[in-house]
């Protein structure tokens, strides 16, 4: 979990700075592919782990066409607009899920 949060945070960060590195387009990808996914995989641990890993890789998808037809449909398309945009909304969804579960709302499904 470490190593893919630094690959994805690293890509992030190239592609922020403008960094000519090879890396770059491959990281970058992993990040827009994995914060969306971790985000909704921390909303969905009811599932089972095949379901909630494919769930989260599918709303992951979802999200950044959803953001990248918004921006393009309101002629403010730009690829960092584009990485702050998923970076913010996955952020806000693991921030409301730790909310959630700090004040009790979701259920473990343990009965008291």
């Amino acid at each position: 979990m470490g190593a893919a949060t630094g690959i994805g945070g690293l890509g992030a960060i190239l592609a922020l700075a403008g960094s000519d590195s090879a890396l770059r387009g491959p990281f970058t990808l992993f990040f827009l592919l994995a914060a969306p996914a971790v985000a909704v995989a921390a909303a969905l641990r009811g599932l089972d782990p095949l379901g909630r890993m494919l769930a989260a890789l599918a709303c992951s998808v979802v999200l950044n066409m959803l953001v990248a037809q918004g921006m393009l449909a309101t002629h403010r398309w730009s690829w960092r607009g584009g990485i702050v945009a998923v970076t913010v909304i996955s952020s806000l969804l693991l921030l409301l899920v730790q909310v959630r579960r700090r004040r009790g709302r979701t259920t473990t499904g343990r009965t008291p």
